[in-house]
């Protein structure tokens, strides 16, 4: 291969540096910017950190597969969602009746976004790239997208996640009860998870883009790639973070916009879009149900890792006990965002999501984000409360409807006994 076609083959590996070095700059150089400009700027070096994030996790899982391994990937995985949550939550601690309300923000609208535009959009990716191009698939897997087996695990563990996190609607705080409860789900979890792994010798999935042209090198340069991958993004995350929060609370105040709205939505846009790309590609690549498995999985992250460490973060600066404040419209907010979830549960209980639950996701999405922008606080108040409900009553007629599917789904995710069974009959 000669130096050009290398440097053609690489050069997308230049750009999440490119992108995270202006912001770099901006963070060290001191130079007064506009809020708007900054926020730009540093919302850039989030993008490129997070997509070396999203590379080095996919090459470090061919090395690394289980237990502290496995829940040191999760914590990197979340790294950019929860960076401004904690920055905040941090800040709370000190001052809560001005940071409280935007700790929580970030995460209900990065939860949000992950299932409404997420999930969706995989699924209707991998169906019309079957249209185009598996025209044979089976008339049954033309308007869904069908888990594994295996993939019970990540739905009964998000199941359980969704329906903790609808008492937080009732809570006045977030405590480190509730951290304790959040990290040992996501430890069972990971237990399961590898027990899954070990038992079935799953291959690792197909790696895309440059991550899978590192990979076809040698072992020693791609954990090297992995490693540096990670400690870039890292370190460009911790570094402009703080900034980055600052920016959108300044931004709101120049432009007169809702700063809630603003941590909530920006920043998870930032964070989020370098694994949509990701499992868009997957989906288009005919890997449907691996691409809704990784952002399942990316869910039952958010739920308990990213909330968890919220009030852990808080008591620490506070130098108390006492937990992070919830006030009415986190509540409301809360409450929505577990409703949503429990929503998208009983849409994957019988084990697929259907090109209709798809757009049912999308659209409740999109109308709630619209009319967060565009309704008085009164109102939106009352469309918050009011699309919950909605969620949780659709929520539970799938769930009687198919309330068997959702019994066999949470003993097999929980227990396992499907799949000893099952293993049993073929061995």
């Amino acid at each position: 291969m000669t130096a050009t076609a290398g440097v053609r083959r690489n050069w997308p590996l230049a750009l999440p540096v490119v992108a995270a070095i202006p912001g770099l700059v901006l963070r060290f150089g001191g130079a007064p910017t506009p809020a708007v400009l900054a926020v730009l700027v540093l919302g850039a070096a989030v993008v490129g950190a997070a997509f070396f994030l999203s590379w080095g996790t996919e090459l470090a899982e061919r090395d690394i597969g289980q237990g502290l391994a496995l829940a040191l990937l999760a914590l990197i995985a979340v790294l950019p969602e929860y960076a401004v949550d904690v920055v905040f939550a941090w800040k709370a601690g000190q001052d809560p009746e001005t940071y409280a309300p935007l700790a929580l923000a970030n995460m209900t609208g990065a939860n949000r976004l992950l299932i409404g535009v997420g999930w969706s959009l995989v699924v209707l990716a991998a169906l019309a790239a079957r249209r185009r191009r598996a025209p044979d698939t089976r008339p049954e897997d033309r308007s869904a997208v069908r888990l594994e087996p295996v993939q019970t695990v990540e739905i009964a563990y998000l199941a359980v996640a969704s329906l903790y996190a609808l008492t937080f609607a009732l809570r006045d705080t977030l405590n480190l009860l509730d951290a304790v409860v959040l990290f040992g789900i996501f430890a069972l979890y990971l237990v399961r998870v590898s027990r899954v792994d070990d038992d079935d010798d799953e291959e690792v999935g197909e790696l895309i883009g440059p991550a899978a042209r590192i990979a076809t090198g040698p072992a020693r340069t791609r954990r090297w790639a992995a490693v540096g991958m990670l400690v870039f993004a890292a370190a460009v995350i911790l570094a402009v973070a703080e900034p980055f929060a600052d920016g959108l609370v300044e931004t709101g105040t120049e432009l007169g916009v809702s700063q809630f709205l603003l941590v909530q939505w920006v920043a998870p846009l930032a964070s989020e879009t370098p694994e949509f790309i990701a499992v868009l590609l997957l989906a288009w690549k005919l890997r449907g149900a691996a691409a809704l498995g990784a952002l399942i999985s990316s869910k039952i992250n958010q739920w308990t890792l990213l909330v968890g460490i919220l009030p852990l973060v808080f008591a620490t600066s506070a130098g108390s006990l006492a937990g992070l404040p919830i006030d009415p419209l986190q509540r409301e907010e809360l409450f929505l965002t577990a409703a949503q979830s429990m929503f998208a549960v009983s849409l994957v209980a019988a084990g697929a999501l259907s090109r209709r639950g798809a757009w049912a996701l999308l659209g409740l999405f999109l109308a709630q984000f619209a009319l967060a922008w565009t309704l008085t606080p009164d109102l939106a108040q009352i469309e918050r409360v009011g699309l919950g409900a909605l969620y949780l009553l659709l929520a539970a007629i799938l769930l009687i409807r198919n309330r068997r599917a959702m019994w066999m789904t949470l003993r097999d995710g929980l227990t396992g006994r499907a799949l000893q069974a099952e293993r049993s009959e073929t061995g």
